[in-house]
Parts: C-alpha cells; structure tokens; sequence
C-alpha cells in the first residue's frame, strides 16, 4: 500500500476513502481466494484418506470372506446408483467432463449448478469413496477435479466484488488444483489448465490459478506429507537404444488409447440403442449386471483388476510383485464396465495401471534388455496421452509421479506420438463427453431469445 501524506489525506477525504475501500475489496478477495483455496486442497487430501481406506477395506473383507468378491461388486454399484440418482445427480462420472462443461457454460452466464455445487462434492466424495467399497475400478483422481472446481466456485458468492473474478476462473483454477493436491504435481496442474481445462491462460487468470494450485497444494502436503504419488524410480542412463521402444509404446499405447476412448463415447454416441435405453430405464438393474461382469474379471485377474489400480502399479514398479499377461486387457474392461455404471469414478489411475501392466507386458515379450521401469513408465505415460489427448500433462504427471527427470524427453516424445495416433482414431474424450451436458441448440436459441426480450436486472 502507498504512502499517503497527512495534508493530503485531510485535504481529499473522499479521495482517500475510495482508496481505502478499494483496498479492503481487494484484501478481502484475497483472502476469501486463499481460505477457499486452503480448504479445496484439505478436502482433496482427505478424499484421497477416505478412498484408500475404501479400498483397504474392501481387500479386508475380501480376505474375512472370500465370498465378498462377488457380492460386494454387484451389491454396492446397485447402491451406489441409487443414491447418486436420488440425493446427488450430477455427481456420477469422471468429473473432468462436467468441470469442462461448466467453464463453458459459465462463460456464456448460463447456470452451473447442476455440474459444480457443495451438494455435488459431497457426493463425488461419499458415494465415490463407497463404491470403491465394491471393488470398483475407477480412481479419484478425475472426481477431485469436480471437488476442487465445486468449492471455488462456491467462492464467488463470498467475494466482496463478484466482478472482480469471473466464475469460470474459479472453476479453472479449482479444477486445475484438483489435480495438482490429487496427484501431488503442482507443474501437472498448470498444465492441465492450459492444455485439458482452459485451453488458453489470460493474465487476469493466472494470479487465481497459481496461488490456488499453491495454496492448495501446500495443505494436501500437510495432511499427506511430500510424496511422490508411485515413489521414486530410479532409471540409469539412457542412450538412443531408447528411440525403438518410444515408438513402440507410442503407438501400441496410442492405438488401445484410441480403442479406449470410442468405447467410453458409446453410451453417448448410440444412446438410442437397445442396450443404452435399457440402461436409462433401469439403471439399478444394469449397475447390478455390471457388478457381476466386474466379479467376474476380477476373478479371472486374481483381483488386480479390482480398485484403482494404484496399488499394484506401485508394486509392480518397486518390483515387489508381478502380473499376469492378461491383467491390462482386464483392467482395460473393468474401467469400462465401471464407468458404464454410472457411478463416481475417474480414470486417470485406472488408465495408469493399464498402462503399468502394458509395459510390463513390453518388457518382458520385446524388451528385456531395455529396463522394465523405463518400459512401464513410457508406456503408463503413453497410454494416459492416448486417453486424454493431452501430452504434456501425461509426461509432467508421470515425471513428477515417479520423481525421475531424466526421462522427460522420452516421456514427452513418446506421448506426443500417442497422443498423435490417438487424435486420428478418437475424438478428445473429454471434450466429447463435456458436450453431452450442453444444453441443446434449441435450448440455446431459445434462452438467447429470452435474454433479449426479458429487461436487464435492476443494480449495477
């Protein structure tokens, strides 16, 4: 704040009073940004508690009763459901689709709450953190997005001047921050702003987005401890004995990413088939018959294919365990089927542990000489592109994941060239997905039309 002489101050009272409110505003903004800011990042952090405990217990009750393995996976996504359609609609789902959605909406001052609310949080956490109860394969990675991208935008009704921040800089930087608190990847989260969320960065955005992924970032640290999301890998020197598996794993990765991708988008692209409109009629029922497809990969992969993933990927890079040549291709239908459900659920760690299991598949058939670590991390990385279509904040999360630098450049390549791939066989999943919560042309044209005729609200 300025010096401002004494004489001054008494000779332009008024002066001086507009001065000091237009400082309290911007204090009081500030301060509203961080404690949101603050907050998002201690929710994320104890979503990411909740759902390992959600994970362990269902391992737990597995081991009491083997029978559990096929029980809870039908019976808890049929609950799950049905309280998601019941007390928290708009919750199901990755949660990136519908942050994306709501930027976009927000930009055109159109009405978000029904993607982005407290009462959308709430159920991404809970119903989230209780179908990985069921074995579920989906992470909360994506789900943390929405969280994140919820409670800021909850802010806006809190600032002082709601002119000052637009809505849907909130949504970005909560949404971005969600990624950063969720995976531990600060850089990640800038980058996913620019390349998945935003598409572009302005300048009146990037203060918000930068102290919120800081703010937020720091209080995951303090409930989680500074942590590397997969440890750290420890990789030798590469030399250019690493271009032929870089393009092996780019394209293998970027043609079952793009596989992945048109799978995902078949509820929505053939919602008028039998089996999408029987899901619509009894989404209870189908969720049911999911769960039994879910039991049943899951005993054909000796349960890896159950949970997240995250588990077995950090033991299949520490080297404390192995996989069966199968158990990508299960974790790659179970993804599906979960998502099918409709419950909450990402699939950024899913599609890493698929990833995982690519490679080490890789490793073992073609490179054996190569390094198992540096196969599964091309290959965790490549896939993650082919999905997303975003190969930047694939190979930033990867290289801040398994804190090892000395990859970068192969990382980046090799999901670029997936990414390529991918981009010629599949539409950008999210985007596409974002698109099935716009409203209408008709809608549209219909809402326009009534802005114009209806007088604008009374105030400033």
């Amino acid at each position: 704040m300025p010096y401002i002489a004494p004489q001054w101050r008494r000779r332009n009272r008024r002066l001086v009073l507009l001065h000091d409110l237009i400082n309290q505003f911007r204090w009081r903004t500030r301060l509203t940004l961080w404690i949101t800011a603050a907050l998002a990042g201690l929710v994320v952090a104890g979503f990411a508690v909740l759902s390992e405990q959600a994970q362990h217990g269902f391992l737990r009750l597995v081991a009491f009763n083997p029978l559990c393995a096929w029980l809870l996976p039908v019976a808890v996504p049929m609950l799950a459901v049905w309280l998601t359609r019941r007390y928290f609609p708009g919750s199901q789902g990755s949660g990136i689709p519908q942050a994306i959605a709501a930027i976009r909406l927000s930009s055109e001052r159109q009405p978000v709450h029904q993607l982005v609310s407290l009462r959308i949080a709430v159920g991404k956490i809970l119903v989230g953190c209780f179908g990985l109860l069921g074995g579920i394969s989906a992470g909360r990675e994506g789900p943390s997005v929405q969280v994140a991208a919820s409670i800021m935008h909850a802010a806006h009704r809190w600032l002082p001047h709601g002119r000052t921040i637009r809505p849907q800089d909130l949504i970005l930087a909560g949404s971005s921050a969600g990624i950063a608190a969720a995976f531990n990847t600060p850089l990640a989260g800038i980058v996913f702003a620019v390349e998945e969320m935003g598409r572009r960065l302005e300048s009146r955005t990037s203060g918000v987005l930068l102290s919120t992924i800081i703010l937020s970032g720091l209080m995951a640290i303090s409930l989680l401890g500074n942590y590397s999301y997969f440890g750290s890998l420890h990789i030798p020197a590469l030399s250019s004995a690493i271009i032929t598996p870089i393009i092996v794993c780019g394209i293998g990765c970027g043609l079952l990413g793009a596989l992945f991708s048109r799978a995902m988008l078949w509820p929505q692209r053939y919602a008028g088939s039998r089996l999408w409109r029987w899901r619509a009629a009894h989404p209870v029922r189908f969720a049911g018959l999911c769960g039994l497809l879910l039991a049943l990969m899951g005993w054909l992969s000796g349960g890896s294919s159950f949970g997240s993933g995250y588990a077995a990927t950090s033991h299949l890079i520490d080297g404390s365990a192995t996989l069966p040549w199968h158990a990508p291709l299960l974790r790659f239908g179970a993804t599906l089927v979960t998502y099918f459900m409709g419950v909450p659920g990402g699939i950024f760690a899913p599609s890493l542990a698929v990833g995982a299991g690519i490679g080490n598949d890789l490793a073992s058939w073609l490179f054996p000489l190569a390094g198992q670590h540096v196969i599964i991390a091309l290959c965790m990385a490549s896939f993650l592109a082919a999905v997303t279509q975003a190969p930047l904040t694939s190979a930033i999360i990867m290289m801040e994941m398994i804190d090892n630098h000395g990859m970068v450049i192969s990382l980046m390549a090799a999901c670029v060239l997936a990414r390529f791939i991918s981009a010629r066989l599949s539409p950008a999943l999210y985007h596409q997905l974002s698109d099935g919560f716009m409203p209408s042309p008709a809608r549209q044209d219909e809402r326009r039309g009534r802005m114009q005729i209806d007088p604008p609200p009374a105030g400033p």
